[in-house]
C-alpha cells in the first residue's frame, strides 16, 4: 500500500450554524460546493483537501492535556499571517494557547472543544 495524499478530515460538531460561524467567517475556509448529502453537515475546501463537518448529538471532548492543546487529537492549517489569525480569534473571544515548542503556532478551540493548531507558512 502506498498513500499519496489526504482526502479529507471530519469533525463532529453539535450545532452547524455556530459551527459554519466560526469555519466560514472566523477561518474563512470557503464552503465546498457539495453533494446532496443525506445528514446534516457542510464540506469546506482546502486546496485539495476537504474539511467535513457532520452534525452529531454531542461532541467528545478533545482536550486530554490541558496545558499543551497540540498533545492532543487537532487539525493543523497553514496561515500567511499568523499574528493577524491570533488577533482575529482574540477579537472574537476565542481562546488560544500558543505552541509549547516555540515555533510560531497557536492553537484554538472551535465551539465544539475541537483543536484546531493554525501555523506560520510562507507559501
Amino acid at each position: 500500500m502506498q498513500i499519496t495524499r489526504c482526502l479529507h478530515a471530519a469533525i463532529l460538531v453539535t450545532d452547524l450554524q455556530q459551527a459554519e460561524q466560526f469555519y466560514s467567517n472566523i477561518l474563512g475556509l470557503v464552503r465546498s460546493p457539495s453533494r446532496k448529502l443525506n445528514f446534516p453537515g457542510t464540506w469546506y475546501q482546502i486546496g485539495e483537501f476537504q474539511l467535513h463537518l457532520i452534525v452529531a448529538p454531542s461532541a467528545p471532548s478533545q482536550i486530554h492535556n490541558n496545558e499543551k492543546w497540540g498533545r492532543n487529537p487537532h487539525i493543523s492549517f497553514a496561515v500567511t499571517d499568523l499574528e493577524a489569525a491570533k488577533m482575529r480569534l482574540i477579537a472574537h473571544n476565542y481562546p488560544i494557547q500558543s505552541s509549547a515548542s516555540g515555533r510560531a503556532a497557536l492553537f484554538t478551540l472551535d465551539p465544539d472543544g475541537n483543536i484546531i493548531e493554525l501555523t506560520q507558512s510562507d507559501i
